[in-house]
């Protein structure tokens, strides 16, 4: 059982390192649960109050990946309709078959949002630059968390094989 709690721990960090990228995949979430997973093991024990500090900068790095790409687009002069696009844009980016996936989604969704608000074609490249900063900035929040909980691991295993 021992072996089993591990693998499925160490496989769901993986999905949560995957889930940095992917919109559909709850990134944060999935690495902290692979931690609580590994909690369920004899050997590899966590702190209560590690995985609640844990569970907190996970809601607050989730709450925060739906703020700051809608955020960055109005940072870089874009409108509501901007943010709205960038949100549509990532979700057909990533369901229908397009060069580029989720990026071109991205970028097309605040280009048209700000197209259909302004008319204006200045601003609305301003909104995708600012859409896509803020989806890598969110991206590289949640992978270095996912990076950091699948350290945890690493660190167990590497203590349990020491003692």
């Amino acid at each position: 059982m021992e072996i089993f709690i591990v693998i499925l721990s160490t496989f769901l960090l993986i999905l949560g390192i995957a889930g940095s990228f992917l919109p559909v995949l709850p990134g944060p979430l999935l690495s902290w649960l692979g931690l609580f997973t590994l909690n369920y093991s004899n050997n590899y024990q966590i702190s209560t109050s590690t995985l609640v500090l844990l569970l907190v900068f996970t809601l607050f790095i989730t709450i925060a990946d739906y703020i700051i790409p809608s955020k960055t687009a109005k940072k870089f002069g874009g409108s509501k309709y901007a943010a709205i696009g960038t949100t549509i844009g990532l979700i057909l980016g990533f369901i229908l078959p397009i060069p580029g996936g989720m990026l071109t989604g991205l970028l097309l969704g605040a280009f048209i949002g700000e197209m259909v608000n302004s008319n204006n074609s200045s601003l609305a490249l301003k909104a995708s630059l600012g859409s896509l900063v803020g989806f890598l900035a969110s991206s590289f929040m949640k992978m270095f968390f996912s990076l950091f909980c699948l350290g945890i691991l690493i660190w167990k295993i590497i203590e349990f094989i020491l003692s």
